[in-house]
């Protein structure tokens, strides 16, 4: 009997050994295990942290004009920008033991395998706030052992290489709120209207219960719902030592006001500018539109939005509600900066920018650089031909090429250059076009960025199709001294640590002559003075009375397009009206719209900036002509206007006596038709 009670008593204690030994061992191997999960874990160093956030676009105010998301709505801010409420409720509700575990609660683990198992799936889970973090960062969120372990790792790393405040601040900004909203600062403005570092505590544990079911917990699908969840987080937050029964109470009570922002879009300022914006810089950045929109970039633009805002009213204002189109493009002649652009009526109905990616011929507009380079080649503001119909001839004298005037007006006698400017003499723009040849019209062309055009006789009309920002762009010089560079739409670009990524540098350099570009603005001025009107109004006369401000300019037209391209010191703006496809315009109910939305654009954009005179350089002197002959007025020929020459190209010749001019009359047309002799070449449109 005793040597059977001494065998189980052996057996006992050498299994109790064994229970010990194994412990130990296991301890041994769990601890080895441990140890070189962490050193794994140390030496995978930090995981990348790279979520999507929002992109914001700035006009030169400063103020947001747009956003970028991608469908994630995010703006990432340091964790001291965050109300102390919102990670106290966090932490409250989410993970109480946050600050105590290592990215992982064991018993939380434990309990919810044991759960699973019995429930056969994975269905619950155990997620610390580094878990989610870690998911939100890396993973999706599917209910598999392999996303599980993968979390814990991930987990693991976070903890590891970051603390404890840098993992919640991650976790704050990129946990779902509902919406479209990620991160506590959007879910801030679409519940509130605030910045995350201004919530409540009532609105800080309002929004802390909202993770847990976006859609379930949301207070404006469900307020109820949200707000007993909101009273359950009080409550939590009250055990943990965060706030006061006192305070809890006081912020139960606490009525919210919710912005409803549910179903509003954020506004998007000047869209066919963001749409240039983010083209440009998918290729500057060399990345994709996503790419860009996710990046949390700050994109300071060129725009004005007030300019903006006055330019979209007056398009509103002005066009008609047909299928008529319309695009305005505006430019700071100082900085070549794009202040406002519209690329057409309604971009929700049509995003295709008539501005930059429309290419129409643009009439009689192209007539400044043809005159401008006339002034380089002799020509002055005086200088004359005969107004009157004209067929050219071409290929030898065998074709004819007969352009008209505009309601087949002419003078049939002498004017000047100015004045043929000013009411847009076409038979005077193909005689100095072919007198100082076509190659030069085709240069400047060049020069200014409108593209590579074709020497034939009819350029001098506008016969090649421009953009309406090419054209517009290519007055800059005539409002600035000759100066020209192409036009700005961005500042610079920073990250989303505040790190400039591209600044754009300024661009002008002088491409015209600035006595020139001068006399060419002063010819222009002419648009808008009864003073020139002859055998015909000057093309500005309907809307001289809107004008309140020294203003230079040129309108053009085809039998489908309408033009205004104007300027003050401060601002250069182009207007194009027409049909897509082409119709006809109606000139006299449709043509006239150009001219008056850039006229009361113009004086609304500058309300309230000095009205400036165009700088008169150097070498430049004033005398009164008599607008027809290009001579002297005087009493003889009453009825001079300023005209501005540079030095020594000024007529000293008086005007003659009618009997004296009618003796010289007959030379003077013999001149002309020797002239008009020239070899003709093919081509041309009418024109006003």
């Amino acid at each position: 009997m005793q040597v059977v009670l001494s065998r189980k008593k052996t057996r006992r204690l050498r299994f109790l050994r064994f229970m010990v030994r194994s412990v130990l061992l296991a301890l041994i191997l769990s601890g080895l295990f441990i140890l070189g999960l962490l050193s794994y874990t140390r030496m995978q160093g930090p995981p990348p942290i790279q979520v999507p956030e929002t992109t914001v676009f700035y006009g030169s105010d400063g103020s947001v004009i747009g956003e970028e998301h991608g469908g994630q709505n995010r703006y990432w801010i340091p964790f001291d920008e965050v109300s102390p409420f919102v990670s106290q409720a966090t932490v409250s509700i989410e993970d109480r033991k946050f600050y105590d575990h290592f990215g992982f609660d064991l018993w939380r683990i434990g309990g919810a395998i044991v759960a699973n198992i019995k429930a056969g799936s994975s269905a619950q889970g155990a997620s610390t706030i580094t878990q989610q973090y870690a998911r939100n960062l890396y993973l999706s969120h599917e209910k598999t052992w392999t996303r599980k372990w993968n979390e814990l790792m991930y987990s693991l790393r976070l903890e590891m290489n970051y603390s404890k405040e840098e993992i919640l601040e991650g976790y704050l900004n990129t946990v779902y709120y509902g919406h479209g909203a990620y991160g506590i600062e959007a879910a801030s403005g679409f519940f509130f209207d605030k910045s995350a570092a201004d919530l409540s505590l009532a609105e800080a544990a309002m929004l802390a219960g909202v993770p847990k079911g976006p859609s379930y917990y949301s207070p404006v699908i469900d307020y109820d719902r949200a707000k007993a969840r909101q009273e359950l987080i009080l409550s939590s937050m009250v055990e943990n030592g965060y706030i006061t029964q006192d305070e809890a109470d006081t912020a139960k009570a606490e009525e919210l006001i919710f912005v409803q922002a549910a179903d509003a879009d954020t506004e998007v300022i000047a869209p066919y500018f963001q749409d240039v914006v983010t083209n440009q810089l998918t290729s500057i950045l060399d990345v994709t539109e996503d790419e860009l929109a996710t990046a949390g970039y700050h994109i300071y633009t060129t725009l004005d939005p007030t300019m903006q805002k006055v330019a979209e009213d007056w398009v509103d204002q002005e066009m008609p509600d047909t299928d008529l189109q319309t695009s305005l493009v505006a430019i700071d002649p100082r900085s070549g900066g794009v202040r406002a652009m519209v690329g057409g009526v309604d971009y929700a109905e049509s995003s295709y920018n008539r501005a930059t990616q429309s290419k129409r011929e643009p009439g009689s507009t192209i007539k400044p650089l043809l005159y401008y380079e006339a002034l380089q080649h002799g020509f002055t503001a005086a200088s004359t031909f005969v107004s009157e119909p004209t067929d050219f001839t071409f290929d030898e004298g065998r074709q004819t090429y007969s352009p008209r005037n505009f309601n087949q007006h002419y003078a049939n006698d002498f004017i000047t250059m100015q004045q043929a400017l000013a009411v847009s003499d076409n038979i005077f723009a193909i005689k100095t076009h072919l007198f100082i040849g076509p190659d030069k019209l085709v240069d400047i062309a060049e020069t200014l960025g409108l593209g590579t055009f074709k020497d034939v006789p009819s350029l001098a009309l506008g016969s090649q199709a421009v953009s309406l920002l090419d054209l517009t762009n290519s007055y800059v010089p005539f409002a600035n001294e000759g100066m020209y560079g192409e036009p700005q739409f961005i500042v610079k670009v920073e990250d989303s640590d505040g790190e400039i990524l591209y600044e754009q540098e300024p661009g002008l350099t002088e491409a015209l002559d600035p006595v020139s570009s001068f006399l060419m603005t002063e010819m222009m001025t002419g648009m808008f003075d009864p003073a020139l009107n002859g055998y015909t109004s000057v093309t500005g006369s309907s809307v001289v009375p809107l004008l309140h401000r020294p203003v230079a300019g040129k309108s053009g037209s085809t039998p489908n397009d309408s033009w205004m391209v104007g300027f003050t010191p401060q601002l250069v703006t182009g207007v194009w009206v027409g049909h897509d496809k082409g119709q006809k315009l109606d000139q006299y109910a449709e043509g006239p719209i150009s001219k008056k939305i850039w006229a009361n654009f113009t004086e609304q954009a500058l309300e309230g900036q000095l009205k400036l005179p165009f700088h008169v350089p150097q070498d430049v002197v004033q005398v009164e002509v008599h607008p027809e002959s290009g001579l002297l007025a005087n009493d003889s020929c009453p009825g001079g206007v300023p005209m501005f020459f540079k030095a020594g190209t000024e007529p000293t010749s008086a005007c003659a006596s009618p009997e004296e001019e009618k003796k010289m009359e007959d030379a003077k047309h013999e001149k002309e038709r020797f002239i008009d002799r020239f070899k003709k070449w093919f081509g041309g449109q009418d024109d006003h």
